[in-house]
């Protein structure tokens, strides 16, 4: 049984409050802020004063700005539950989440900064995260979570091999695998933690019948076998090995998904979200088989796994969270519906434009604007939640 965090009264902006306030809301802007920009710098009209490449910057990005403000969101937030201990909130907090917005300025500017400086500002965000999360679940001797810190100690170690592998060689093609690794390992972690619980807990209420397997001995084989085959792709993503290795994998990711009864939670669609959310990481597995042997551009795999699993998991928890620490009902509204459509379609039309090279162009501009779609949509929707005065309360289920 998890621990319950206990809440200390806090008189300072709302905004800083909880950790999941600050980050998936500016988490979220700055998401489709990226894109925005990335359009015309891929169409060679825009060219920004930093370092990296074009390519590179869009991946690091999302890679690593993006996705470590949700992750810190939520650790933030699920944390103190799982200990039992006191959020962090006020000052640190907001130091925590300037450090990260230093990040991203540094690294925007990191051509005129010097790429030294600006790596070592974006990294010392991911040092402060993992320092403060492991000292939490240590204090509140958790220490089965501790393995969600090395997950983000991981996404640390590409940061800081992103940014020595593009200065010095060019281009971060490690940095960048070990970045989606590490994201994969992180939504098959926690994903197969949240998905089956809220799936069981809404089914047991409403829809009684087949519930979720519980965790067994099979999802620890998944997880390690995915954590194999992600450390054997990330050093070598070609060759039939990799190729079986792969296809294998994203077989029992399916297996695996089948026996938490999403097809049971249609009318509930911040369930059913994290079910679709997860099945893009078994096609994302299948498709980087494929492309392991040369069937299919290599791109199509980690779209699915980075704009798929990892965008649409974050919405779907973004939502979620947002509603249930503030204590609204736990109900996708019309417009949370349109969000999540939209980033369903970000996702299939960005994987659709590597596989169709003939419609690539329209392709690719659907998926930018459904994608900043969904984020601006979140902000629009979730951000006077996020700001607004109402009390942190304990999360529904």
């Amino acid at each position: 049984m998890n621990a319950v965090a206990r809440l200390r009264a806090h008189r300072g902006p709302v905004l800083l409050s909880y950790g999941f306030r600050p980050f998936f809301l500016f988490g979220a802007i700055y998401a489709g802020l990226a894109i925005l920009a990335w359009l015309p710098m891929f169409n060679g009209e825009l060219a920004l004063s930093t370092a990296f490449g074009p390519i590179d910057w869009h991946v690091h990005e999302l890679l690593y700005g993006y996705l470590p403000a949700v992750v810190t969101g939520f650790l933030l937030t699920a944390i103190p539950n799982w200990t039992g201990r006191l959020p962090l909130q006020g000052m640190p907090l907001l130091t925590l989440a300037a450090v990260w917005l230093a990040g991203r300025v540094a690294v925007t500017f990191s051509a005129e900064i010097g790429w030294l400086s600006a790596a070592i500002i974006d990294v010392s965000f991911l040092i402060l995260v993992v320092a403060a999360t492991a000292r939490e679940i240590v204090a509140g001797n958790n220490w089965r979570n501790l393995r969600v810190v090395v997950m983000v100690t991981l996404l640390l170690a590409g940061n800081i091999a992103f940014h020595l592998e593009a200065h010095f060689n060019g281009s971060a093609e490690y940095g960048a695998r070990i970045g989606i690794a590490a994201t994969v390992l992180l939504i098959v972690v926690i994903g197969g933690r949240i998905i089956p619980s809220f799936t069981h807990n809404w089914l047991t209420r409403e829809n009684p019948g087949r519930l979720p397997v519980p965790f067994a001995r099979f999802d620890v084989a998944v997880i390690g076998l995915s954590a194999a085959t992600l450390a054997l792709w990330t050093a070598q993503p070609v060759g039939r090995i990799t190729a079986a290795a792969l296809a294998a994998t994203g077989a029992l990711h399916i297996v695996r998904l089948a026996r938490w009864a999403g097809d049971r939670t249609w009318r509930d669609r911040l369930v059913l979200i994290l079910h679709v959310g997860y099945a893009f990481v078994p096609l994302g597995f299948l498709l980087a088989s494929a492309a392991a042997i040369d069937i299919v551009p290599a791109d199509t795999g980690v779209h699915a796994w980075t704009i798929g699993a990892a965008g649409t998991m974050t919405l779907a928890v973004m939502t979620r969270a947002s509603l249930g620490h503030t204590g609204k009902a736990l109900s996708a509204s019309a417009l949370t519906q349109a969000i999540y459509a939209a980033v369903i379609i970000a996702a299939l039309a960005r994987i659709c434009s590597s596989l169709e090279p003939a419609w690539n162009e329209q392709l690719l501009q659907i998926s930018a604007f459904a994608w900043v779609a969904a984020f601006f949509g979140f902000a629009a929707s979730f951000g006077p939640l996020l700001i607004g005065a109402q009390r942190n309360k304990e999360p529904q289920q």
